[in-house]
């Protein structure tokens, strides 16, 4: 866990302003290298190679990682000389390295630097590793520790985990003035292409954009049962797709719907699972899918639509399967929707908040049709801020204006730390050739079978996504992990998704469950008990990247009779498994019966539901086709229907069939 943040709005002024001016630098430098103010970037004159504007980006961001958190926890807030000391090491580093950017690629520093230069790559590196201890907290650090150094001792160490060695020297000046480490792929996918997107979903929430989308899913859902959790849903979902922050987006949207879903008769542990859920889900969800498809994109080297697009089918069967469940919840409980004329009005809605809608079609109309994903967040935020203007409820005053700043200040060097972090594994793998054993060792321990390699993949998955961030998680996953399932012959579009979405499930499985424990905070529940009821409502996730792997026509990679079978087949299976899980089948009522006979005919709906979804392909073994695999799930699914019903619906059915005749 990173150490505690200093409340930004009660940082000192001074300090608000750096952060501030930060923030406008970082914004002017990315918008300049993508040449949205001329044809030729302004600074030209003095950015002349490509590294001159990473380390001008770092030597921004970087220092106010050090004013903005503490030492440690428990330190005293008010104290800044330590870290003001950090701070001014920190920037002047990168203005070395900036001033000397040209003549290190000119005589291959990275290899053979002069002593002097080693010495500030020593301090650049430990400065880097004390930024990702504060920023990431002590497990990313532990993790980034021991693989930067690794390439010391590569060659002590067995053979399956030994590599190529370097000295001291040598591997401080690859990690600090190479462009495979600290400013590696991570580092590059975050200045050219994210910077952006985080400071729109800032202005979003600076905006009352939360606010809109939760009234537009009240507007919309309000009325139905379970209306309230929909609602969470809905509003969490497209809020956790533009934060890219599980945590902060149940920290933000949560504040609003955990209470609503409470007032609603929702136990407080499952109105929070809803929450840590939905945030969750959010994530994976298209069309922005917070930076880390953007990551994904540069890995894969494939445009972000093409991301986006493969990921929407996943995502929208995910969120089906919460809707399904929380119906299902609903219709046992009882709960009915929120009264229309307590609710609010779409029109209403939408009159008060059109702009964010029109900021999201210009949003989507730039990265889809026009594919400009590096300028359209850009050009989306300063349409949403000149708007926002315009409105009598949420325009900006200078205070206003200056939190906005501050937060994205805040929000950018955190990113660029743990950008920085994870490129030193990165780096380490590189240039050891590490990366290529292990790859091999995975191969070989799997053999044939492609199932085991997912199943260890996902293990590792989830196993590395406890107390990472999504992002780092993610960039590890695909250095250490991907090669290895693409080279069992496996889709490398499918492989990344897969990583990704078992790398999210720590976020709602305990024993961790951070994203669960955060919303239980906010019900006052349980966190445990939380945890375990998020780990129910998003049991669909655990399946559907199995799915996707096997069946590429559910990321478009097929025909559109193979997708819309697939899609199909997928969605059927969530509904039975979600009914089995909730003992309520939508369109059929409860499955309730008590006892062994009960319980086995819940099994046999689920197993049910499971044939119908799995797909048929070489891969896992299976010669039976579509329509075998259909017809059996039917089967199994209607004969568990039948034992899970309760002997006194049944004979109440019978009996008014009876008279009806």
């Amino acid at each position: 866990m990173a150490t505690a943040l200093r409340n930004p709005n009660e940082l000192p002024l001074p300090l608000r302003w750096l952060t501030g001016i930060a923030a406008v630098g970082s914004a002017f430098l990315a918008m300049d290298s993508l040449r949205l103010f001329a044809e030729s970037p302004l600074l030209d004159f003095v950015i002349t190679v490509q590294n001159h504007y990473y380390y001008a980006l770092m030597g921004l961001l970087l220092p106010i990682c050090f004013l903005i958190y503490p030492p440690f926890r428990g330190a005293s807030t008010k104290s800044y000389w330590l870290d003001s000391i950090l701070s001014l090491a920190a920037f002047g580093a990168c203005v070395f390295f900036f001033i000397n950017a040209e003549t290190m690629l000119d005589f291959g520093w990275e290899f053979l630097a002069p002593s002097y230069a080693v010495w500030v790559s020593y301090l650049l590196w430990a400065l880097v590793m004390e930024a990702v201890r504060r920023s990431g907290g002590w497990v990313l650090f532990s993790l980034v520790l021991v693989f930067s150094l690794y390439p010391v001792v590569a060659d002590k160490l067995p053979g399956p985990i030994s590599g190529l060695s370097s000295t001291l020297a040598e591997t401080a000046s690859y990690h600090v003035m190479s462009i495979e480490s600290i400013l590696g792929l991570p580092f590059r996918a975050y200045a050219q292409l994210v910077i952006g997107f985080l400071i729109f979903g800032i202005a979003l929430q600076h905006t009352g954009g939360g606010r809109f989308f939760i009234n537009l899913a009240f507007a919309l859902f309000g009325h139905v049962r379970g209306g309230s959790a929909k609602v969470a849903i809905v509003s969490s979902g497209l809020m956790g797709s533009m934060s890219g922050s599980v945590i902060t987006n149940v920290l933000t949207t949560g504040q609003m719907t955990i209470p609503a879903m409470k007032k609603s008769g929702m136990e407080k542990e499952y109105a929070a699972g809803v929450e840590a859920c939905a945030s969750t889900g959010g994530v994976l969800l298209p069309p922005i899918m917070g930076s880390t498809a953007f990551v994904m994109a540069t890995f894969l080297n494939v445009a972000y639509t093409t991301v986006a697009l493969a990921a929407t089918i996943p995502a929208l069967l995910y969120f089906f399967g919460l809707f399904v469940q929380v119906d299902a919840y609903a219709a046992r409980k009882g709960l009915v929707g929120t009264p229309r004329d307590e609710l609010p009005s779409l029109s209403g809605t939408m009159k008060q908040g059109w702009f964010y809608i029109a900021a999201f079609v210009v949003l989507v109309f730039l990265l889809v049709y026009l594919q400009r994903e590096a300028i359209a967040p850009f050009y989306a935020t300063g349409m949403l801020l000149v708007l926002n203007q315009f409105s009598p409820t949420h325009r900006w005053n200078i205070k206003d204006a200056g939190s906005f700043l501050v937060a994205t200040g805040k929000l950018l060097m955190e990113l660029l730390a743990i950008m920085a972090g994870v490129g030193l594994i990165v780096g380490a793998l590189s240039v050891s050739g590490l990366s290529g054993t292990l790859v091999n060792d995975l191969l070989y321990i799997a053999g044939d079978s492609t199932l085991l390699l997912l199943l260890m993949g996902a293990f590792t998955s989830f196993f590395l996504g406890i107390g990472m961030t999504v992002t780092a998680a993610y960039i590890f996953l695909a250095i250490v992990l991907a090669p290895a399932l693409i080279q069992g012959g496996l889709d490398p579009m499918s492989v990344h998704l897969f990583i990704l979405y078992w790398g999210m499930l720590s976020f709602i499985t305990p024993p961790v469950a951070l994203g669960a424990f955060a919303a239980a905070s906010i019900a006052g529940a349980s966190a445990l008990a939380t945890g375990f009821k998020a780990m129910r409502l998003g049991s669909v996730i655990y399946f559907i990247p199995f799915f996707f792997v096997l069946e590429p026509a559910l990321i478009l990679s097929g025909t559109w009779w193979e997708t819309l079978l697939a899609t199909l087949k997928v969605g059927v299976g969530v509904v039975l498994i979600a009914g089995t899980l909730q003992r309520y089948l939508l369109g059929v009522g409860f499955l309730d019966r008590p006892g062994f006979v009960g319980l086995a005919g819940r099994i046999l709906v689920a197993i049910g539901g499971g044939l119908i979804a799995l797909p048929t392909t070489e891969v896992i073994g299976i010669n039976v086709g579509d329509m075998t695999l259909i017809v059996s799930g039917s089967a199994a699914a209607i004969a568990g229907v039948l034992l899970s019903r309760s002997p006194d619906i049944i004979s109440d059915a019978r009996a008014s069939l009876s008279s009806e005749s």
